[in-house]
């Protein structure tokens, strides 16, 4: 069953580009499974915020989380890495993503219903005061084993950090993935590094802390530039050219 959800996932974003004429490159996603009933997840109201809720908050029979990666192109990437603001191409990929994984969504809990199992999409708030939401996807993936955080706070997975992240939840029971027992983060593993903190333009990335205002504050002022294409809430400039951007550094070599 792992096979047939990772080529659906696979699969249906290879085929949006042609379907939709999205203007975005997606590469290759990754996929990762989740026990539903995994003591991690109880944890996350104590890592990310007391409201975090739990796959069975989703889905009172929920058995599995499917979390799943996708990774930007090199193109895409190229665009961003020079400037203060995020390029444009940057700003219409961060729009173009939240829409492919929407329809991406509505077709897995389609697939999985057809099996006569349930399924669920993840109804998330984000709190514009505190600026964390009720549904880390980056923490779900974490718990499905798609890697570990880099001190920028992304997910470093075996095909870098640059990119977006989903997932649904199912009654349909799969074996859990399991997570890495070391760190892909070149900083945390052996000291060396720190590329991303060099490239957050506007000083909200520390090597020993993060502000979350400056960060937000940076994605508000690249939404303002681009308003026209909707809300592009984003950045990237700490994702952008480091040594985890396409690969896993630990892993995948420099």
């Amino acid at each position: 069953m792992k096979k047939y959800i990772t080529e659906l996932v696979v699969n249906y974003v290879k085929e949006y580009k042609l379907t939709e004429h999205s203007k975005t490159e997606w590469g290759k996603p990754l996929v990762g499974f989740a026990d539903a009933g995994d003591s991690l997840f109880p944890k996350l109201k104590d890592i990310v915020r007391k409201e975090h809720i739990v796959p069975r908050d989703v889905l009172n029979n929920a058995e599995t989380v499917i979390s799943y990666f996708i990774p930007f192109s090199r193109n895409l990437v190229r665009t961003n890495k020079e400037g203060f603001n995020c390029s444009k191409e940057w700003a219409g990929a961060y729009i173009d993503t939240n829409n492919m994984m929407s329809d991406l969504n509505d077709y897995l809990v389609d697939k999985i219903r057809e099996l006569n199992y349930d399924a669920s999409i993840v109804k998330w708030n984000f709190d514009q005061e505190k600026l964390l939401s009720d549904w880390s996807q980056r923490h779900v993936a974490y718990i499905a084993g798609l890697g570990t955080f880099g001190i920028n706070n992304m997910l470093i997975t075996d095909k870098g950090c640059c990119g977006r992240y989903g997932s649904i939840v199912t009654s349909m029971k799969i074996e859990p993935d399991k997570r890495p027992d070391i760190e892909f983060c070149l900083y945390k593993n052996n000291g060396t590094c720190k590329a991303c903190v060099k490239h957050c333009v506007n000083g909200a990335l520390k090597e020993d802390s993060f502000n979350r205002d400056k960060c937000f504050e940076m994605c508000r002022a690249n939404s303002d530039i681009y308003k026209e294409m909707g809300d592009p809430e984003s950045c990237g400039k700490c994702l952008t050219f480091v040594p985890c951007t396409f690969i896993n550094p630990i892993k995948g070599g420099c």
